[in-house]
């Protein structure tokens, strides 16, 4: 009888936990939709901001699945215009950043969430960057990797070597094109980097004076082998961002936090409990 119960409240447990697993949510946040994912009912919670033209689903498999539900509450957020978030369609104007920063802030104010962390990834780092600069009352600390406060003629040059979607392998393409179809990625790849090539030529600065502004404790995350992003920008975050230290992973590339997410998980993890 009693195994019975046991089995009866595994059961149980098992399908609350499936039940409340993958029920993505949208909520208007001023002029959009927007879409995401909330899990976990930890006493710290994370804002998770997915890369360029990234899916909550695309980007956060592996922080979805094994980041600490009991620790951590996780708000995974798509972007507007990307994923869930749609329509309209992403575009990019020149202060997109900024504007994807105040639907963020924005986004957690809706869920009545005053205090907060943030972890971004690559653009969404960037933004996660912005919004603790803008918002420094509301975010306790942050996590970012694979980000840049400003481009290069280096990174235009990398840049042009990934914006077209045809040169991609199959297996990053596809998740891509399940979500938004070849023609819209196409251009919209194609205006993003237009955009930041825009921004290289007025002299490269997408947010280098909001980095001292920044109040949280700052964990910069890098990976050795990025492709995409070169070193001197994790070190220019650090050098400029008060409170903040850099970890480097020897052998990460930029999808670091998925190729070798058990390391990941656990950096964030533990500073997010200590911050």
């Amino acid at each position: 009888n009693m195994i019975l119960r046991s089995v009866k409240r595994l059961t149980f447990v098992m399908k609350r936990n499936f039940a409340n697993e993958s029920k993505e949510k949208q909520v208007v946040v001023a002029d959009r939709k927007i879409n995401f994912l909330k899990v976990g009912e930890g006493p710290r919670t994370v804002l998770c901001l997915p890369g360029a033209l990234g899916t909550i689903r695309t980007d956060f498999p592996k922080q979805i699945q094994f980041l600490s539900r009991s620790q951590l509450t996780l708000v995974f957020m798509d972007m507007p215009g990307c994923g869930g978030s749609r329509p309209p369609d992403r575009t990019f104007p020149s202060n997109f950043y900024h504007k994807d920063a105040e639907y963020a802030a924005n986004l957690m104010k809706k869920l009545e969430v005053a205090r907060y962390s943030i972890m971004g990834w690559s653009d969404g780092g960037i933004t996660a960057l912005i919004l603790a600069s803008q918002y420094p009352e509301n975010v306790a600390s942050l996590a970012v990797w694979g980000a840049n406060a400003y481009v290069t003629t280096n990174d235009i040059k990398i840049y042009e070597g990934i914006k077209d979607i045809d040169k991609w392998s199959s297996k990053m393409l596809e998740p891509f094109i399940a979500v938004y179809g070849r023609e819209v990625l196409k251009k919209a790849m194609s205006e993003w980097y237009e955009t930041l090539h825009k921004i290289e030529k007025e002299g490269g600065d997408i947010c280098k004076k909001e980095l001292a502004r920044i109040k949280a404790p700052t964990l910069i995350i890098h990976g050795d082998k990025d492709p995409i992003v070169p070193l001197e920008h994790a070190e220019f975050i650090k050098e400029k961002v008060p409170n903040s230290k850099l970890v480097r992973l020897p052998k990460g590339k930029h999808n670091l936090h998925l190729r070798y997410y058990e390391e990941f998980n656990n950096l964030v993890e533990n500073f997010f409990n200590e911050h």
